[in-house]
């Protein structure tokens, strides 16, 4: 299975060229389009949203993962073994955090650039093109050279900050929820909001917060818009009150 993260968007052809070239070097893999909505260019919003994703698929699963604002610049291509999986993508954070917390991690930088590849698509003509042959069990060696670390590399601890909206206007944080009391208290944009199991406990227009469906703490207004009616946006700061 190769599943595909990037912030191409849904109304461009680039997600269409990507898959056309899996299926030109791995023919009748499933490809999965987990997120094409990724935030523009953020790969550190990103990287947090890949580590809570990758734990939800099979081992074995090859992510292509494109937010790559410097394309095309010397900075370097990655092939990660991570937990079982695999990610391809620019090593520029996207891919430390998941690679940070797991402590099987193996590292490779792509040294290789086909011919006429573009210099601003290199997530057609290159990562497409390693992901496709990791997905069909050709691990391209001659194409990558082992490293002991990434070039860039965030901070694997949470992030208090919302790191997406979807399209219901419900903020997702880089925090994650294990563990976190429910007595905990969240400050974002003047807006508090208490926990609820889920949307049915509160009432109409009421905000909460919840541990979503990948492990990350969500705020969000019962059939209504939390970013809407307070405003919140991408990468506005996440205040976190645990009890005494």
């Amino acid at each position: 299975m190769i599943v595909l993260f990037t912030d191409f968007g849904n109304h461009d052809p680039y997600v269409g060229q990507v898959k056309a070239r899996l299926e030109e070097h791995a023919p009748g893999q499933q490809v999965v389009d987990l997120l094409h909505q990724a935030p523009d260019y953020n790969a550190h919003a990103g990287a947090h949203l890949i580590a809570a994703f990758a734990p939800t698929f099979p081992p074995g699963t090859v992510f292509m993962c494109v937010v790559d604002p410097g394309v095309g610049t010397e900075r370097s291509g990655t092939v990660i073994l991570a937990g079982g999986r695999w990610f391809v993508g620019p090593d520029n954070g996207l891919l430390s955090i998941v690679s940070a917390r797991n402590r099987d991690s193996r590292i490779w930088h792509i040294n290789w650039q086909p011919e006429g590849a573009s210099s601003t698509f290199h997530g057609r003509d290159i990562f497409a093109v390693i992901a496709a042959l990791v997905a069909k069990g050709e691990f391209p060696a001659d194409k990558l050279e082992e490293k002991p670390r990434l070039n860039v590399e965030f901070d694997k601890e949470d992030l208090d900050r919302v790191i997406y909206i979807d399209h219901f206007g419900n903020a997702w944080t880089g925090i994650r929820g294990a563990g976190l009391p429910k007595s905990t208290r969240i400050m974002a944009r003047g807006g508090e909001f208490k926990h609820a199991e889920s949307f049915g406990f509160v009432g109409k227009g009421e905000g909460f917060w919840f541990v979503n469906s990948v492990g990350l703490l969500e705020l969000a207004i019962n059939r209504g818009s939390a970013a809407e009616k307070l405003g919140i946006k991408l990468g506005d700061v996440v205040q976190v009150f645990r009890p005494n």
